[in-house]
């Protein structure tokens, strides 16, 4: 997702979501970016200039193809995604499991983190065609338990993605209670005393149709309890920066009056009784 820094009255962060929502609304489902067009336009003074300067002296065949808004980014990207697939994959590197399956996730982002120094299984209601390194596909509707495993692996993660579960985004069927459905689901896939990684936005609990579910941290935890996971770990991403949080109870009752984070969750399932 694209977001820009808005200049708004701080007094009035309203204000400021409201047009961030509408920024990325424009931007990414119409195509209609007036950041990027504004930058383009500020950048062509500058094109020209080099453009003119180095035609002098090249006598090469050349061609042209303007890239106007890279002098003012940072040299790479650093958002909750970042950040996320960063800290999980250097979870999973260390505790070395002996199957790690995963939910969901970017292809592009943390499974390929995780293919370049393992074997990794992914599981996802969408295709994926391509033949991948150290990556085995299934495609599966994790809403629908029939044809899943049980106790299948030690090692599970589903990053940014239980929050989609049941709001048709991707092709998944319509249902309030999707995620509910979807986390005891993908739970069965794991072993006892296996860990499960777990991402989702947190913050003041609402539904952003048909984009994603807001969750108060506290009812992730709450599911998690009724299905016999043990939190371990709780970090989060908030405006770009990672925090791993030492006192997970207050953190998360700060996080549940912010408007938007991502928590990212570390769970034990817990011996079956």
């Amino acid at each position: 997702m694209v977001m820009f820094t808005c200049v708004t009255n701080k007094k009035n962060p309203v204000i400021k979501t409201t047009l961030l929502k509408y920024y990325w609304i424009f931007s990414s489902q119409f195509g209609i970016d007036i950041k990027v067009l504004v930058s383009g336009i500020a950048g062509l003074p500058t094109y020209i200039r080099h453009l003119i300067q180095f035609s002098s002296a090249y006598k090469g065949n050349m061609e042209i193809r303007p890239c106007l808004h890279d002098w003012h980014e940072e040299g790479g990207t650093h958002d909750e995604y970042f950040w996320q697939d960063l800290y999980v994959a250097q979870q999973i590197f260390h505790a070395n499991p002996k199957k790690h399956v995963d939910i969901g996730s970017r292809v592009d982002g943390f499974v390929a983190h995780i293919a370049s120094f393992r074997a990794i299984e992914v599981f996802d209601i969408r295709p994926i065609t391509a033949d991948i390194p150290n990556v085995v596909f299934q495609q599966a509707d994790l809403m629908n338990p029939s044809l899943l495993p049980e106790n299948y692996c030690d090692s599970l993660s589903c990053l940014h993605a239980l929050e989609h579960f049941g709001l048709g985004r991707y092709g998944d069927a319509i249902s309030v209670f999707g995620h509910e459905t979807g986390l005891q689901n993908i739970i069965h896939l794991l072993q006892s005393q296996g860990v499960f990684y777990l991402s989702v936005p947190i913050g003041q609990a609402r539904v952003e149709f048909n984009a994603h579910r807001v969750f108060d941290p506290h009812e992730i935890l709450r599911l998690a309890d009724m299905n016999g996971l043990l939190l371990e770990a709780f970090a989060w991403v908030q405006a770009g920066i990672l925090t791993q949080s030492s006192h997970p109870e207050q953190d998360c009752a700060v996080l549940a009056r912010s408007r938007y984070a991502l928590g990212i969750f570390t769970f034990r399932k817990q011996q079956l009784s």
